[in-house]
């Protein structure tokens, strides 16, 4: 199995890709141990502030120490700069919230997934012919699952994740599977400000596994 792959079915087998950004270094790691905890062997970490960078160095160092199987994604990726930072740190998977073809070309031919946002079909279409397999559909909340429905049978080979909006409820995200994702993406929905603040780690332990059950009654 390819690398890309191998990422593509880790995201599709758990359902969802958590994705959050903490200027705290600590913070940052032991909300990477709750996910674990719950069962999460995926994670997107957004390149969204200074720290970005180192924190995510220290993730992918103690995620090969404690956690072998966790794959680390980095998002927000705008150019080809950031993604040639976070490849030299060990990125396992690349998440940007629009095409952006250098990325992609740099990318795609080390066998590593590359997930652009798009939100149109010419969009999909430009990323497809660049050998993106993966498609972030964002803003998620702007197009809604009514846009995946409409689509999907135009694009037989790739598979979709909707980011943005998608909320826990089973109604929120049993609307998008039956639109024909793989995968929802969920951000502060899951993994709120507030949570984090409060440094409330079993809180988001919990939720995470009541998303994932959720998930897995709808497969």
């Amino acid at each position: 199995m390819t690398k890309i792959q191998t990422v593509t079915s880790a995201i599709i087998n758990q359902g969802i890709l958590p994705l959050y950004y903490n200027a705290d270094e600590t913070v940052t790691i032991e909300i990477l141990k709750s996910l674990y905890k719950a069962g999460i062997r995926a994670v997107e970490y957004t390149s969204r502030g200074e720290s970005a960078l180192n924190n995510f160095t220290k993730m992918v160092e103690i995620r090969n120490v404690e956690m072998p199987e966790m794959l680390l994604g980095i998002g927000t990726i705008k150019n080809l700069q950031q993604a040639e930072e976070y490849y030299k740190v060990g990125a396992d998977f690349f998440i940007s919230p629009g095409f952006v073809a250098e990325v992609a070309a740099f990318l795609i031919p080390k066998d590593l997934l590359y997930s652009p946002g798009c939100m149109t079909p010419t969009e999909i279409i430009t990323a497809e012919a660049a050998g993106v397999t993966f498609i972030k559909l964002f803003p998620g909340n702007a197009l809604g699952a009514g846009f995946m429905s409409a689509i999907k049978d135009v694009f037989p080979n790739l598979k979709f994740m909707p980011t943005g909006g998608v909320d826990t409820t089973k109604e929120s995200i049993e609307s998008w599977f039956k639109a024909g994702v793989s995968a929802v993406g969920m951000g502060s929905k899951l993994l709120s400000k507030d949570l984090m603040a409060a440094k409330d780690y079993a809180t988001i332990e919990n939720e995470t596994k009541k998303v994932l059950e959720i998930i897995q009654a709808l497969k």
